[in-house]
């Protein structure tokens, strides 16, 4: 029951609207089900990669001015370019024959770069997760116990991300031209939007 629980906490933790989401749905409407996986699968390596630095202690260098401030203004990189990237090449959605014009490679680091950057996604690792892991190091020595919870948030994580593709690849399949266009318009302005965010939060750092 406890590790269902856990399960829940990472499809919840993954279901507010951010820039993975936004992501899948761009790669999921231009180039079908397995990019828009692969960009959620690249998201879950980067995690597993917070996880493990966790388990080593990294998180005493988070409050650090320079690596905040380096972060935000690397995620303000990441998700303007790529949110850039997503409106300008919003036409093919519309081709079903540029599907193939994309790696799959490039979609997995896509999710990777941009879990990787995200103070935010950072933030939970370090905060939520940190906290996670020290109530259960405190109730339960048994590292068993630590590895259970862990994976419990990592199956609710895949889960979620694997309903993302699912939708996404099926609205490549079902819906009209001009409205898969507008779509990856809206996710790309989504990006952009969380670019912004993220670059204000890079200025409060150093100048305020």
């Amino acid at each position: 029951m406890l590790f269902l629980s856990y399960i829940f906490l990472g499809l919840s933790l993954s279901a507010p609207i951010g820039p993975i989401n936004a992501a899948q749905m761009d790669k999921g409407i231009k180039y079908g089900f397995m990019h828009a996986w692969l960009v959620g699968f690249g998201a879950m390596a980067a995690d597993l990669v917070f996880m493990m630095l966790i388990f080593f202690g990294g998180a005493q260098f988070l409050d650090m001015p320079f690596l905040k401030t380096l972060l935000w203004s690397f995620g303000c990189f990441v998700l303007i370019y790529t949110g850039a990237e997503s409106i300008l090449s919003a036409g093919k959605a519309a081709k079903k024959e540029d599907m193939k014009t994309e790696s799959k490679g490039k979609s997995f680091m896509a999710g990777f770069m941009m879990a990787l950057s995200n103070p935010l996604n950072i933030l939970f690792w370090f905060g939520i997760y940190g906290s996670v892991l020290a109530k259960t190091a405190e109730a339960s020595l048994d590292k068993k116990d630590v590895f259970l919870n862990s994976a419990g948030i990592f199956v609710g994580i895949f889960l979620w991300d694997l309903l993302m593709a699912l939708i996404a690849g099926m609205f490549k399949q079902t819906m009209a031209p001009k409205l898969l266009k507008i779509i990856s318009q809206i996710a790309g302005a989504v990006l952009i939007g969380f670019g912004l965010y993220f670059g204000w939060q890079a200025y409060k750092e150093l100048f305020m």
